[in-house]
């Protein structure tokens, strides 16, 4: 016979990790210091810039 396993400690286990795993994301996600927010804006801003740049107009159609 396997082991008994509560289920409600397993269900109450398994979202304690995953809790636990969406606090590490929000820590690396929102635990940054102001410059660091700054370049990531700057960085997206050059890369949108970049991107229009090198759009290309649709042809008119007459």
């Amino acid at each position: 016979m396997g082991d008994l396993v509560n289920l409600n400690h397993a269900r109450k286990a398994r979202a304690k990790q995953q809790a636990q795993a969406d606090a590490a994301a929000n820590r690396v996600k929102h635990g940054r210091s102001k410059v660091e927010k700054l370049a990531d804006r700057q960085a997206a801003a050059r890369r949108d810039a970049l991107l229009d740049g090198a759009k290309q107009d649709e042809p008119k159609k007459d």
